[in-house]
Parts: structure tokens; C-alpha cells; sequence
């Protein structure tokens, strides 16, 4: 017998709104041989005297009820009983009404004919988010995710916004799509959501979309079986079966061909992935985030990237802040990142009031992984006292280019002569790399494996460089 986590079983209690007698029946077995007992509405008038009159700890809600809309009792359960995780329950294939439902602020979706074994892990999920809430509640409050050191930092209210975000998102199972400058912190923010949900316990599996090469793509997120292609030596799961219970994270996603973007709705929809080689598809129970720094509208607009998948994706939308936008962090931010690189190195500089100030009116193109970046160069270059506006190398300060005159090509730049203002060394080579690395990635449309390949390096050596020369 299933029992939820800090509920005992005799104790948890569901609703199930239905007008199909045959389909209230089968959720009130399925659920009762988990321990959990029920009490069945056959339409809304019901199931809101129900509520009315007692507690419940989950709910279910067709969708289409003789009186009203499921969505109808979604929206007054958000309103009167935030608590309660409430699913809804839609036609097979109606995949609208399922973002409908998560839009609307449902804990998650079931599809008719339902699917038993998805249905208990539903039910699990929810269970164990309303006892953690209960338990949060007999402590004392939560921590949140300010008060993890590992977590998000900042006062200004954009990173108070989101972190009021994440806790309202980590209450449901909606896919949710994080957009944001390179740098801004996109998978933090992914981990935080899955950290504080009721997947915590099982994997957070992150991957870089741009990474895999096209014809290893199926492979990689639906697994393989021994003999299937030229290669496949034994069997091997796939990242949706490493992700099983928990989060898969999909960075960049905006890079995935549109072949793969195909297979990728069609497995979140159904919920189901079919292995290379395989004749039968296996269940699976996955929450997607997905991320990238590009803008997916336009490239929607544009043909690059399918609507139904962006759709799908973008349920709720999550933007993390660039760090010019909330400059008052900065002397926060890198008062913690001096504190772990002390860890990492055994000294600590403390930065002297040039340099924070310096810090304040930079930019900083590469957001807080840039900040890092600097910051680390400068502990090298400082004196293990005090680091110095000179020691953090920053090329220029914030200021306006509107004037400025139009910059040469970077090969023409690095290649000019003579003591008149000449850039040191280093920094013409970089400009080089820049613009060849550019140059390539605009060639590969933004395929990073592709790119490596018209460099003449290895996909490591790239992004190695991309982190170095902060290129987005």
C-alpha cells in the first residue's frame, strides 16, 4: 500500500468531480488501494458543498461538467484552497484544454482513457507537496530560497518577483520555460523550482540542446536498444528515463532541429517515449523546464521553431533579469562569489571602494557568470589584500556609443600598426577568435557542434572559449 510522505493514509482524503459514474469509480478503487479515501460530485453544485463542508488533501475535475467548467472549480480552489493540489482531468489528445487547465493554476493533468500508473504517481506527487506544506506550517516557515547560500541572491525587487515565482511554481507539474540573457542564472533558477517541489527527491537532469550532434539527438533523450543503429553495443536509457519522477532541464532549447522538435511534442503530449529500435512506447513521468537566451517568438515567426512545441513549452514564462538591471546587487553578488572563490583559493582580497565602484557602472554583457569571471582574474592580479579598479581589467565602463564612431572589423582592427593607441596584444588576439568564433556560429545557424566543426576544434575547446570571450 502506497503511503504519502507525513500523511498517513487513513488521513488523506480526495474529491473526485466527474459526471461519468464508470470513471469516478475507477479513480475511487485505484485511489482507495492506495489508502486514500474519497468522496465522489457528479457536477460542480456538489462538489462545492463538499468543499464547503470538509477538508480534502487532492482533487480531481473533469473537464467538462453538466453545470460549468472544470477550469471553473481550478480557478476557486487558487482562490479559496491554495493549499489543495487540484488535477484536471481532459479528452485524450486535447492538448489545449491540458495548457488550459496548467495555466489556470491546475497541479497537473490526466488524459482519458487514464493511464492507472500515471494517475498514482500523480496522486503521490500531490500528496507529498500538501504534507510538505503541513509540515512547513507545524515548524514554522519555510526557507526559501533567499536563505539558501547556494540559492538566488539579491534584494532588488525584479529577484524578490522571482523568487515569489518559484515558490508558486514549484506547487505544480506545468512546464515551464525560463528566458533571459546568457549568464542571468536560467538553470539556477530550473534547480530551485525542481529543489522545492515535490520532485525533490528524485533526479534534476539538465541538457544543453546545441550540444548533441543532430543524429544522436533520438538517442540521447529517448534511449536505444542492442543493435538498433551501428554502434549501439547494449542497451541504453534515454535522458527522459533518467529524468523519470523528476525534472528535465532542457537548455537552449531553442537549437533543437526541427525534426527532433517533432519528437519531442509528440513524447510531451503523450507522455510516452518510444526507444530507437524499439516496437512499443514506455510511460514516462517528467516535468520539462526549458531555457534559452533567444527569443523563441521570433524564431516561431520566423519558421525556425514550431508553434505547437513553443505552445507547450512556454505554459508560464519565467524571465531572469540581467544584472544591469539590478546594479544594486552587485556589491552582494560579489561579496558572496569573493567568499567561495576564498574557499577554493584560501585568500580573500576584499575590493576597495574604486573597484566596487567601478563594478556598479559596468555593464557587464556576460551577467553574473562575467561578474564571476572578473572577479576571479582579479584575486590573480590583486595583491591578496585588496583587489583595485585596475585589478578587475574591465575593457569600459557603462557610457552611451550613440556617438561613438562606428567600430572597425575585428580582423582589420588586430591587424593595424603603430604606437597611436594600440591594443595590447591579448586583446587583438581575442578580438580575432571573436570574430572568427561569430563568423562560424552564424555560418552553423547557431549549431554549436556544427561551429566546432567549421573551427577546427573540439566542442569543448568551443564553449571553452565562448565562457572565456563572454560571447552570447
Amino acid at each position: 500500500m502506497t503511503r504519502a510522505a507525513g500523511k498517513s493514509p487513513s488521513t488523506a482524503t480526495a474529491l473526485i468531480v466527474d459526471d461519468e459514474a464508470d470513471i469516478r469509480e475507477l479513480i475511487e478503487i485505484t485511489l482507495l488501494r492506495m489508502g486514500v479515501r474519497t468522496e465522489a460530485a457528479a457536477d460542480l453544485a456538489q462538489a462545492r458543498a463538499l468543499l464547503a463542508e470538509r477538508r480534502f488533501d487532492f482533487c480531481f475535475t473533469d473537464m467538462r461538467l453538466p453545470d460549468g467548467n472544470g477550469i471553473e472549480l481550478v480557478h476557486e480552489v487558487q482562490k479559496h484552497w491554495p493549499g489543495m493540489p487540484i488535477a484536471v482531468i481532459t479528452a485524450h489528445g486535447n492538448a489545449q484544454a491540458a495548457v488550459e487547465s496548467l495555466k489556470a493554476g491546475a497541479f497537473d493533468f490526466v488524459s482519458k482513457p487514464v493511464d492507472l500508473t500515471m494517475l498514482r504517481k500523480l496522486v503521490e506527487a500531490g500528496l507529498r507537496l500538501k504534507a510538505g506544506d503541513a509540515s512547513a506550517a507545524a515548524g514554522g516557515a519555510p526557507t526559501t530560497a533567499a536563505d539558501d547560500c547556494g540559492g538566488l541572491l539579491g534584494r532588488d525587487p525584479s529577484i524578490e518577483h522571482l523568487r515569489g515565482m518559484i515558490e508558486r511554481l514549484a506547487r505544480s507539474q506545468a512546464p515551464v520555460h525560463i528566458c533571459g540573457e546568457s549568464g542571468t542564472g536560467k538553470e539556477l533558477v530550473a534547480r530551485l523550482i525542481h529543489q522545492r517541489g515535490p520532485r525533490a527527491a528524485a533526479a534534476f537532469v539538465p541538457v544543453n540542446c546545441g550540444a548533441i550532434p543532430g543524429e544522436l539527438m533520438e538517442s540521447e533523450f529517448f534511449g536505444h536498444l542492442k543493435g538498433s543503429f551501428t554502434g549501439a553495443l547494449r542497451d541504453k536509457a534515454g535522458l527522459f528515463q533518467a529524468a523519470e519522477g523528476g525534472t528535465l532541464f532542457l537548455d537552449e532549447v531553442a537549437d533543437l532541429p526541427l525534426h527532433m522538435q517533432v519528437k519531442l511534442l509528440r513524447a510531451l503530449q503523450e507522455r510516452r517515449v518510444r526507444q530507437v529500435g524499439s516496437e512499443s512506447e514506455m510511460a514516462v513521468n517528467v516535468r520539462i523546464i526549458s531555457a534559452t537566451h533567444r527569443d523563441l517568438a521570433a524564431l516561431v515567426a520566423s519558421g525556425a521553431f514550431r508553434q505547437d512545441l513553443y505552445y507547450r513549452l512556454n505554459v508560464i514564462e519565467v524571465r531572469t533579469p540581467p544584472l544591469r538591471e539590478r546594479r544594486g546587487d552587485i556589491a552582494l553578488l560579489a561579496s558572496s562569489i569573493l567568499g567561495r572563490l576564498a574557499i577554493e583559493n584560501g585568500q580573500r582580497p576584499q575590493l576597495d571602494a574604486d573597484a566596487l565602484q567601478k563594478l556598479a557602472a559596468y555593464d557587464f554583457p556576460g551577467n553574473v557568470r562575467e561578474l564571476e569571471n572578473v572577479l576571479e582574474r582579479a584575486i590573480t592580479l590583486s595583491d591578496g589584500q585588496r583587489i583595485s579598479a585596475d585589478d578587475l581589467q574591465l575593457r569600459s565602463a557603462a557610457r552611451d556609443t550613440s556617438a561613438e564612431p562606428r567600430a572597425q572589423p575585428a580582423a582589420q582592427a588586430a591587424a593595424d600598426s603603430g604606437s597611436g593607441g594600440a591594443a595590447p596584444l591579448d586583446a587583438r588576439i581575442e578580438e580575432i577568435e571573436k570574430h572568427a568564433i561569430r563568423e562560424a556560429l552564424e555560418k552553423a545557424r547557431y549549431n554549436k557542434t556544427r561551429a566546432a566543426e567549421l573551427l577546427g576544434m573540439s566542442f569543448r575547446q568551443l564553449r571553452y572559449k565562448l565562457k572565456k570571450l563572454n560571447i552570447d
